[in-house]
This record gives C-alpha cells, structure tokens and sequence, in this order.
C-alpha cells in the first residue's frame, strides 16, 4: 500500500504498500505539509516524505494478532535498516560520485527504510526494492500487466469450486544476480517467506491473503500456503479463492519479489543491506546519510537497462542542484511552478507535468468524539474551500479533489461535485450536530506527520477556514513519521492529514482497501454496510463497466458520508535535462529506470 507524507514546506510522492501501505512517485508541493500514504511512511522533511500503502482484502477478519504484527514489522524495518545502513557505512565509506561523467544517471531521493520486499511499505523503499528486485509479473510504463520472471501472462483455469487457478511457466533465462537461476519453488518460497507470521509484514495479509490457504498460513494454522503449487522447475500454479479482475496486479507488488533463499538464511538481519535479486540493477553501495549506486545487471532477463549507474543523494534533489548540473532531474514546488511554466523561462523546454494516481486528505476517526458524529464530520468538510487551497495556496500546481477515486482511472468521475464548500450550511450542521455547546468541539486536534517549524501551507489554511467558518480553534500536532504511522494504524488520532498513491491502475486499491470495515488499512474506522456491501460486489464483478458502476456508487458513500475530506490530486511537475531520454514521470510506484537513456553530455 502506498502511503505518501507531505512535509512542511514541499512533498515529493510517486502505492498504495503497505504499498499497501506504500504507496509512491514524484509529486512535489511547496508548503503542502500533507503525507500520502499508499503504501508506508518515510520521514518528514523538506524534501520529502512519502508512505505508501495497498490495499487489504476486505474479507480477512482484523484480529489483535494482526495489529501486533503490523506494528512489530515497523520496528523491524526500522532496525533492520538502520544495521544495514551502517554496515554499509562502515564497509563503503566513499561518497557517492556526483560529477556528470559517464553514462551514469544522477537523481536525489529520501534514504529507503529496509530493501527487503516484505518490509516495504514507504515510498522510499519501494523505489529501489523495484528495481533491484523481481517477481512473476511487473508493470510497464503506461501501467500495464507484463511478464517478468514468468514467460508470458498466465493460464487462467476457473475450477468447479468457484475458485481460480493461475499457471505461471518461468523464463529459463531469470537469473539471481550471483548467476543462479530462479526456479518454480524459489517462487514459492519466497512469496511464503514474506507472508510468514515471523517475517512482520505489514502488507502480506492485503496483497496475499486472496490465495488459497494464505489466511491459515498467516495466522500459524498451516506449514505452506495450499493455494501456491510448483508442478516443476520451470511452473508454478497459483490458485484464489474467487475470481477476481485485480487479483494479478497484487502479484506486481514486493511481497510477491523473488529473494534469494540460501542469502536470507544465512544473514536473516542483514542480507538486506547487499541483495542477491533479480532485477535490472544490483545495489553497489549504499551510504549512510549520503546516497548509494545502482549497477545495471548486465544478464537481465528482459532488456538491460540503458545506463550503466544510478548514482542517488540522499539529500537535496531541488532546482538549486538541478541548475548546478548535480542532479539530471528535479521536481518543481510552488516557489518555482510559475518560472517553469512561462514559455520565455530557460525552464520551460524542460519542465514536464503529469497526473498521478494519488490523493491527498483529512481523515476523522469515526469511531472517536466528536468525529462520531457524521454531521460534524460533513460541517468540517463543507467549511474547507478546496479551490482556494488549490488555486492560490498551491498557485494551481494540483487539482482540487472532489471525490476519492483520482484521473487516469476508468471509474474517476469527472462530473461529481462531492461536498459543496457551504459556510452558512455548515455552520448550521455543526450547532445542530450532537456536539454542539460541548467541550469535545472545543479541543480538535488533527495530527501530521513532520518535524518542522510550522505544520504547512495548505494545513494552516484549513485550519483558518475552520477558525473563520466555524469558529472552532483547531490544534495542529506534529509526530516523527515512524511514529505517526504507527500510532495512526493504532487508531490513536482524532484527525489526521496524509495521502495515497495506488498500488496499481484499480479503484479496489483505495476503495476497498481503505473503507471496507474489515480492512486492517481502514484508519478512519469506518463502518458502512452500504459501502461493504458495494466494495464485495466490485471484487468479484467481471463485468468492467458493471465494476465502475459500483465503485462510483462507493465513492458517492464515502465522501457524503465524510470519514474523509478529499483535498486535492497529486500531480508531478518536474525539469528533466535534455540530454535524458526515455524519461516519463511515472504515476506510481513501479521499475523505470532501466528505461532510461542519456546521450552524452
């Protein structure tokens, strides 16, 4: 799942894990000072800060154990970065190179967390774990299902038992990095490691558990997942429980990645810090606090990439080292956006501009005072005048969300209007509401994630409208990212502002991930039978414009209802020098690099 965090004065997002919560890709916003959270969260800082999360299957029951585990796998991420940054630190002292020399491609991105695909769950992770790493399918640049390991798409099978069956055959071809080959039962494996109780993951329950016997699995209740099935060395056969249209996209995701077994088991804490995968690039180094190199894998199995090093600053990556020919691509923020987009600009010929599939919000917990309250919730929501925040606080660098479900998918409705911005109106939902004259309107406090002086432009707006609109005198608490999504997943926030960007090109990503009331991603504590009801429907609904339908039907729900306010979309502006080729910003979290050339400088 991708969960992206905006920071105080700029966010930079590109899914939804885990992916699902992490979630993913380059959106910069000065002064947003809102997190996106499709997959997992990184820490706040001016740069940038990103979580992602994916999506959960609403049909797993949420237990304790499963929370336990969610809040454990943080921790172990955690820790397991920090020794794996050190070690790298200690064994590679030597800077990253920053010169424009050679074919290598210089960029600036946050420091990943873990480079383990079962503990990816920031946008800062995931961005290297997809280009070091492999699985079964991948998606191309346009968002497509292609085949990675695997030769081609998979066999479908649909058996008498309602269930279906996948039959995968491998590239003989697929080598680890150390030159072994990937066979049937390392995929197996691996997809069994991430998902084993012991590993922490916070995202295999949402991205595995639709395979037969992975729920039993998870929970301690079975030795191997039943539903996975090596009929040789070169195939493999996965089966779920239903027939499900976005089942395959959930296999694109880490928790899906090949890992080396005999690596992971010799040095189960710090394998991670210097990877056997399969992917087009091999970690060369990495640094502590100062960056780490990419190699390109000279044997990959699909096209090897164009470059011959990703040379990555963990700091930085603004217009100031772009224009200093230190950086060969840099996002564009508010202070910037309107010099970029005048033609006469020496920007302009560079900068490009692209809608992501992400958004950004305030989240109520619906199960807390005074936010228990729908009235309250939908006053709040009626008080924010979102085309201001767009128009003039973010100078029209994003468009205003109305609704939950971003362009670029099939089921965004471009004619749905969402809560009206209505002071009269909301003034009088909230002196009608259940609350009204009591000291829980008094003490409102919504939480973001971030360390800075101030919480955000966009943050202190809202903040004004319900001081103006409303008068309510609404706190603004700031939390260290690690801790905020901890403390978040716990239900310990009364409010919160944060964001998403999915996993991949379907609305179960966020719809049902994030409302249905068993998904163990609903941080808004949400309960509806209405939206369970329409998101149960939609998995199983073949049907493609059936499937819009009902997801139009959810969102429709979820936004009168109000346990969100949608803010705006994310978008990605950037400058990108003109000696790079094969350069599209891309809308989510997936492997591009290897598409990218540089005709030299």
């Amino acid at each position: 799942m991708n969960r992206v965090l905006t920071t105080p004065t700029i966010f930079t997002t590109q899914t939804t894990l885990a992916l699902a919560r992490w979630a993913v890709v380059l959106l910069l916003i000065a002064g947003a000072g809102i997190a996106l959270a499709a997959c997992g969260g990184d820490d706040a800082s001016d740069d940038s800060a990103a979580r992602a999360t994916s999506a959960t299957r609403g049909e797993r029951e949420g237990t304790a154990a499963d929370a336990q585990a969610g809040a454990q796998s943080d921790q172990a991420a955690q820790g397991q970065s920090q020794a794996q940054a050190q070690a790298q630190a200690e064994e590679r002292p030597t800077p990253v190179a920053a010169g424009p020399s050679g074919n290598d491609l210089r960029l600036a991105f946050s420091s990943p967390l873990t480079l383990d695909p079962a503990l990816t769950t920031t946008v800062s992770s995931a961005r290297f774990v997809v280009e070091i790493f492999g699985g079964l399918l991948s998606l191309s640049p346009d968002l497509q299902l292609i085949p990675d390991l695997a030769e081609a798409l998979p066999e479908l099978t649909q058996n008498d038992d309602g269930t279906v069956t996948y039959t995968f055959h491998l590239r003989r071809d697929a080598l680890f990095h150390n030159g072994r080959r990937v066979r049937a039962d390392d995929v197996k494996w691996s997809i069994e490691r991430h998902a084993n109780p012991e590993t922490f993951s916070p995202v295999a329950p949402d991205f595995l558990g639709d395979i037969i016997g992975a729920v039993d699995y998870m929970r301690g209740r079975a030795d191997e997942i039943s539903g996975i099935e090596v009929v040789d060395d070169n195939t493999i056969q996965i089966t779920i429980d239903s027939p499900k249209p976005y089942f395959l996209f959930k296999l694109t995701y880490p928790t899906s990645f090949v890992v080396d077994r005999q690596q992971v088991e010799n040095d189960p804490r710090n394998w991670a810090s210097r990877p056997n995968g399969t992917g087009p690039f091999q970690l060369a180094e990495w640094n502590l606090g100062e960056g780490l190199v990419l190699e390109r894998w000279d044997r990959y199995h699909l096209e090897p990439a164009l470059v011959d090093r990703v040379l990555v600053r963990f700091a930085g990556g603004g217009l100031t080292q772009y224009e200093n020919n230190e950086v060969d691509i840099a996002d564009i923020g508010t202070n910037d956006i309107e010099r970029a987009r005048d033609p006469n600009s020496d920007l302009n010929a560079e900068f490009v501009s692209r809608d992501e599939l992400s958004i950004f919000y305030i989240g109520f917990n619906t199960q807390q005072p005074p936010f228990d309250d729908r009235d309250v919730r939908r006053a709040l929501a009626m008080a924010i005048d979102k085309q201001t925040i767009s128009e003039v606080v973010l100078q029209s660098i994003v468009p205003a969300a109305h609704g939950i479900i971003p362009p670029g998918l099939a089921a965004f409705d471009p004619d749905f209007g969402g809560i009206p911005f209505d002071p009269e109106l909301a003034k009088e939902l909230l002196d009608n509401s259940s609350y009204a004259g009591t000291a829980f309107l008094e003490n409102i406090r919504v939480t973001v994630p971030g360390a800075g002086a101030t919480p955000g432009n966009v943050i202190v707006a809202i903040q004004d409208m319900w001081s103006t609109n409303l008068g309510l005198q609404v706190e603004i608490q700031q939390v260290e990212a690690a801790n905020f999504f901890s403390e978040l997943d716990q239900g310990l926030y009364q409010a919160f502002s944060l964001g998403w960007i999915l996993d991949y090109p379907d609305p179960e990503n966020l719809v049902d991930l994030l409302f249905h009331s068993a998904s163990l991603q609903n941080n808004p504590a949400y309960q509806s039978d209405e939206l369970d009801a329409l998101v149960e429907a939609a998995r199983v609904e073949l049907d493609p414009d059936r499937r819009i339908e009902l997801y139009r039907e959810a969102e429709r729900v979820i936004v009168e209802d109000a346990p969100w306010v949608p803010l705006f979309f994310g978008t990605t502006n950037q400058v990108i020098k003109p000696y790079v080729s094969g350069y599209v910003p891309p809308r989510s979290i997936i492997p591009h690099l290897r598409y990218i050339g540089l005709n030299m400088r």
